[in-house]
């Protein structure tokens, strides 16, 4: 339950314009700094998660098992472990490609389905959490 909420708050934080991305390139110690904050964290656990239940639970270990082998004392980088999933899927799955989508850009997407008959249309954007602005009225002669 608290690693849920926790999923949610980072959420929360992802949709809003001033998120980043999970990775991106740096330039300074400061920036790097600035990379690890919660939102990071949690989004990458949750992403990670994500693709430990696409994969199944097994898939997953197998590839974790390569990747620390391969990368045991060592340093490596997002795309080895996504090398390593790929190993293990014998390329029947572009891992890198379906996981960069997600760590390389801000966000989430909004899923939207809806039925008509026997019609479904499946619509996909950006969700961006904005605070609706209130309706300011005001006389005309007061300003």
């Amino acid at each position: 339950e608290d690693f849920l909420n926790l999923i949610f708050k980072a959420m929360m934080k992802d949709s809003l314009n001033s998120s980043h991305p999970v990775s991106s390139a740096v330039q300074s110690s400061e920036q790097i700094e600035e990379m690890f904050d919660a939102l990071s964290y949690i989004k990458g656990a949750s992403l990670l998660l994500m693709l430990k239940h696409y994969l199944t639970k097994d898939v997953f270990r197998a590839g974790i098992e390569v990747y620390l082998h391969n990368y045991n004392y060592g340093t490596a980088r997002s795309d080895d472990l996504w090398d390593s999933m790929n190993e293990i899927t014998n390329g029947t799955l572009d891992v890198k490609k379906m996981m960069k989508t997600w760590i390389l850009h801000k966000g989430f997407p909004l899923v939207t389905v809806v039925r008509k008959g026997k019609t479904v249309s499946v619509q996909q954007e950006k969700f961006l959490y904005c605070v609706e602005p209130e309706n300011w009225t005001s006389d005309a002669r007061l300003l």
